[in-house]
């Protein structure tokens, strides 16, 4: 099918997803989805010292956490396989030789001492910096006498500097450029491998994607990888390159920036499902704003892009969403999420049992905006408060205190049974007309540290006789 929708991710694993890469990764997945095309990934790995994650195992693992599925690529491979750059230099090899025979490139034996030294005069110049094609100028005989003394050259594309070309971009529209205004590109090193220009237009090519959304960083090496299509005669794909994610103050994201790299976040305890639907969001106007990838797949709207350089990351945004899935979970569902961070802290949460968890889940869900904080607002379960008489009677100028605490003693018998040991205190407070949001303000101190928290009842079910009986006598 000529027409079939085909996307691709190329992440290059030179260092952690960040999130304008999972952005770019999940507007490249709904895409697909909503035209029922295929979503490639495409690992560019062609900088072998650079690479910080090799077979992209953390990008798999990133990929399949936030449920973004691929249907080619890495490990379940296609078609167009392999889907690592570094196993493709034949095909990329093939079609330089299909340039030379065309003539449309050439040897360049220029040093970057030399390309340097160029590009400083030419600055000072105030000209625009560019490559001013010495090496294109170069007979065959000076070719042969450098290639006899083995000197180093990489292969440039010869641009046709008096035409222009034309790309079709979703969000503005159709852009030209002027070839003019560009130099001879590169598209290998020195050393034999393959530029990421050169290489990400042959694959676009082979791979026949229908369009290509990526940052709006890479527009400036859009035109020339659109004079290789045009070289090769391949239509060219439809582009949306995609706006940079910013902080608040405007600024590009940098890993200063909390939650520059998804791990970041997964590490602080967001929800795959937030971080998708908040970057599905972010610069756009939704009146549904909390959607499953389902709804995002309906919902996002890719006849109406609008142009903008760049979208403002705000974290606070960010908790709301992830708060808000986060009370959508089942508290079993949930309980699964929490477990990691709950253990970390308080390794003796192993011992205890799923009900009891669960139980204590539902107590705090309403409140939690990441699972990072679930065992800060557990920590009146896991741990005893520091809470001394003294320190009571010095907090609470109320000369009630006292009678309170002989109040909670004096019924502890009765702790066994949760409802006669509140319906017990209640009553006495009632006939010595003791303020009951008091009392129970100061029980809650006792047992949890906290003047606010659980309600009595909750607390007195959750914590169990032993505890309670141990944080009340304690008190004495």
């Amino acid at each position: 099918m000529e027409n079939a929708v085909r996307v691709r991710f190329a992440p290059s694993p030179t260092g952690l997803l960040h999130l304008g890469s999972v952005r770019i990764a999940l507007f490249n997945y709904l895409f697909a989805k909503q035209k029922k095309g295929t979503f490639i990934l495409r690992i560019e790995d062609t900088d072998p010292e650079r690479n910080f994650d090799p077979g992209a195992k953390i990008i798999l693992e990133d990929l399949a956490w936030l449920n973004l599925t691929f249907d080619e690529g890495p490990n379940i491979g296609g078609p167009y396989a392999p889907y690592f750059q570094s196993e493709r230099a034949p095909i990329y090899q093939e079609k330089l030789d299909q340039l030379k025979k065309q003539n449309a490139i050439y040897r360049c034996f220029c040093t970057q001492e030399e390309l340097e030294k160029k590009r400083k005069r030419q600055i000072a110049l105030k000209q625009p910096p560019r490559y001013d094609r010495t090496c294109l100028a170069l007979s065959i005989q000076e070719i042969k006498k450098n290639l006899l003394e083995k000197k180093p050259f990489i292969w440039r594309f010869k641009l046709i500097t008096n035409k222009t070309i034309e790309i079709n971009d979703l969000a503005r529209g159709v852009i030209t450029f002027d070839f003019s205004n560009f130099s001879d590109f590169p598209l290998t090193r020195q050393n034999g491998t393959f530029t990421f220009i050169f290489a990400n237009a042959i694959d676009d090519m082979v791979m026949k994607m229908s369009h290509i959304f990526r940052g709006e960083d890479h527009i400036s090496n859009t035109p020339c990888q659109a004079a290789l299509f045009e070289a090769f005669n391949i239509p060219l794909p439809i582009f949306w390159h995609m706006p940079i994610i910013c902080n608040v103050e405007g600024k590009k994201l940098s890993k200063r920036d909390f939650g520059f790299s998804l791990r970041d976040l997964k590490h602080a305890g967001f929800l795959p499902e937030a971080i998708c639907n908040y970057l599905a969001i972010i610069g756009g106007s939704f009146e549904k704003e909390i959607m499953n990838m389902s709804e995002l797949i309906k919902t996002i709207d890719f006849s109406d892009i609008h142009s903008t350089s760049a979208i403002r990351y705000d974290v606070e945004k960010l908790k709301w969403v992830n708060h808000q899935w986060l009370i959508r979970y089942m508290p079993q569902e949930l309980l699964t999420q929490i477990l990691p961070f709950l253990e970390k802290k308080y390794p003796q949460a192993k011992e205890v049992t799923q009900e009891k968890l669960i139980s204590l889940i539902k107590t705090i869900q309403p409140e939690l905006k990441t699972l990072q904080d679930a065992p800060a607002f557990l920590s009146f379960y896991f741990e005893e408060p520091e809470v001394s008489k003294k320190n009571l009677l010095e907090q609470e100028t109320d000369i009630i205190v006292q009678e309170l605490i002989e109040l909670f003693i004096a019924h502890i018998d009765k702790i066994d049974s949760p409802d006669l040991y509140y319906q017990a205190i209640a009553k006495v407070c009632k006939e010595k007309q003791i303020s009951l949001k008091h009392t129970w303000r100061l029980f809650r101190i006792i047992l949890t540290g906290k003047p606010s928290g659980p309600g009595v009842k909750e607390l007195l079910e959750l914590l169990g006789p032993a505890k309670i009986k141990k944080r009340i006598q304690h008190i004495v």
